[in-house]
């Protein structure tokens, strides 16, 4: 059967890009007669909050995306296994996983001195991942407080085939050099977790934005090295763009989920805009989330005909 999961992460609000990769997710996971995971994505300590779970449960809701499991209230109801931060024990066993194998070091390279090492600009605000110079690969430093860990990554070839983009492949050494597992503040990382999740909980199906797609070789080489003999499925889709370089983010507000609620537009009326601004309507009209969810389907029927059939 086919899993998917819907993983937002509670540092903001829901907004019209999630609503975008909602309608894909549950869209085409419905169409092909799979089921479709809630996941919390808290991993990140000082970002997450309580409050803006809350908010996120009650936009689903509110949405009309009902999870197979664990249903909203369930994470309302206390500890959820859909959590990240109710997870600690899943990761820690993959830590000591690949610590057995000898994959992992302790790093003390701060985030400025690895860009200052590839020559970045200090000033751009950007928070994409850095390729790591390798100070500390063989340094044996003791993994202590305020250290980092990071995965020694084999300078392999990934190559897998996206149900959008088609044929793809990546060069994950040469792209981060080695995968950050926990950062310094003691997080453990999207890059790790999610993988980690995915192969757990069983999601052989990965519907995300194009914005995730340079990091899926990273992902399957790291789940091949916890074990997990068939990757998952992945389907990338585009993104909404706030300009011509910049993707939409949680800090602007105007396209908030939470927001357009509380300004006076209906389910319809956030689903048209979001569906408008994704580029599948020419004008941001009310449209029923079944509307929706067949404009979704029809763009991507030759995918879910693929799926459906490798049930």
């Amino acid at each position: 059967m086919i899993v998917s999961r819907f993983a937002p992460a509670p540092t903001g609000q829901l907004h019209l890009g999630h609503v975008v990769n909602a309608l894909h997710v549950w869209g085409i996971t419905r169409a092909a007669s799979g089921r479709v995971l809630l996941r919390i994505e808290d991993h990140d300590r000082q970002r997450s909050r309580p409050e803006f779970e809350r908010a996120i449960l009650d936009d689903l809701d509110w949405l009309g995306f009902a999870p197979d499991e664990p249903g909203t209230d369930d994470f309302r109801a206390g500890v959820s296994p859909g959590r990240q931060s109710n997870r600690q024990d899943v990761y820690e066993r993959a830590r000591e996983q690949l610590a057995s194998q000898g994959l992992l070091f302790a790093c003390e390279c701060t985030r400025r001195e690895l860009r200052t090492a590839m020559g970045a600009d200090l000033t751009d605000g950007s928070d994409a991942e850095l390729r790591y110079s390798g100070r500390c690969t063989d340094r044996r430093l003791e993994w202590t407080e305020g250290r980092a860990l990071r995965v020694r990554l084999a300078p392999s070839v990934e190559r897998f085939v996206d149900l959008r983009h088609g044929v793809q492949e990546q060069h994950p050494f040469e792209q981060c050099g080695a995968m950050l597992v926990k950062d310094r503040e003691g997080n453990w990382t999207y890059q790790f977790a999610v993988t980690v999740d995915d192969m757990e909980q069983g999601v052989n199906l990965v519907i995300r934005g194009d914005d995730l797609l340079s990091s899926t070789g990273r992902q399957i080489q790291l789940a091949r090295m916890l074990g997990r003999r068939e990757p998952p499925q992945f389907l990338h889709h585009g993104l909404i763009m706030k300009s011509a370089s910049q993707k939409l983010s949680k800090a602007d507000r105007d396209t908030s989920v939470s927001d357009l609620r509380a300004g006076g537009m209906s389910v319809e009326q956030v689903i048209g805009r979001a569906m408008h601004a994704a580029g599948f309507t020419t004008r941001p009209a009310a449209l029923a989330r079944r509307e929706a969810e067949g404009l979704v389907t029809e763009r991507y029927r030759e995918a879910i005909e693929q799926l459906a059939g490798e049930r």
